[in-house]
């Protein structure tokens, strides 16, 4: 049975002491390829010496996520230009909207959410998007660019049945995390799972967060790792009503798909 985690922040400072175990781990747990997440300008240059220095396990994606859109500017967007040129960098993103939070003015989220579509029109890579508590917006900036775009997948889905068939609806693929382990947030998720079709569910981590709380041994550290990522594709299979090597085989081949990736 292989994987493919399509997003994990292996670039965060909690996988520095350890990362050659975390690889190790992911890899004997099934994870044969790993998308790690370029969301901010050194977010994005690390990913991808990440992907260089691991060529057909780890790949990249260059992008500003909404917290870090007050950055973007001429230079961000020259650089994300310059990594897109990269083989190695397989999707435009983390880029989307984030109302909960509001890092960034939600002004100039839609400024470096617009120019990043813009990007991916050009280019044709992929998308690989983020969306929180600012759906109709999301929407709104997505259709702006409908037809023009490749595939694009909304990340760590953790919303309503709307929000989910508004996305399919678009053709839009769909990432479930560990979320779907949270009983107090994400119970929802396990009916919803169903309704994606096999071509377009696609699993992640996002680790280091995300730890999914159905975890046992529950790891007193509490750090999300991709090894973690056979256990969500068994708790999705379950909730869909299909064997685990199913589940594996159809998201790691929409995975693979999607992101281009030379298998």
């Amino acid at each position: 049975m292989q994987l493919v985690d399509i997003g994990a922040n292996l670039t965060h400072e909690s996988f520095r002491h350890d990362f050659d175990a975390v690889l190790a781990r992911a890899q004997a747990h099934g994870v044969a390829e790993l998308i790690v997440t370029g969301a901010s300008a050194q977010g994005m240059r690390d990913a991808l010496a990440l992907a260089r220095a691991h060529p057909g396990v780890l790949y990249a994606t260059a992008g500003v996520h909404p917290h870090h859109a007050r950055d973007f500017d001429a230079d961000t967007e020259a650089l994300l230009r310059q990594l897109h040129a990269q083989p190695e960098v397989v999707a435009v993103g983390e880029t989307g909207l984030d109302y909960h939070r509001n890092f960034s003015s939600r002004e100039a989220q839609l400024f470096a959410f617009e120019h990043q579509l813009q990007l991916a029109v050009e280019c044709g890579k992929p998308l690989f998007l983020h969306q929180r508590d600012a759906h109709a917006d999301f929407l709104a900036c997505m259709d702006n660019v409908r037809g023009r775009i490749g595939p694009a997948v909304v990340h760590c889905f953790t919303g309503k049945s709307g929000e989910l068939f508004d996305y399919l609806d678009r053709d839009l693929h769909i990432g479930i995390t560990g979320w779907i382990c949270d009983e107090r947030r994400g119970a929802h998720l396990r009916d919803l799972v169903k309704s994606i079709p096999a071509d377009r569910l696609m699993l992640e981590t996002d680790a280091p967060y995300l730890l999914p709380r159905t975890v046992r041994p529950m790891p007193s550290h509490r750090r999300n790792e991709p090894m973690y990522l056979a256990h969500i594709c068994a708790e999705v299979a379950r909730d869909r009503g299909e064997d685990v090597a199913v589940t594996a085989a159809n998201s790691s081949a929409a995975a693979r798909a999607f992101f281009r990736l030379v298998h």
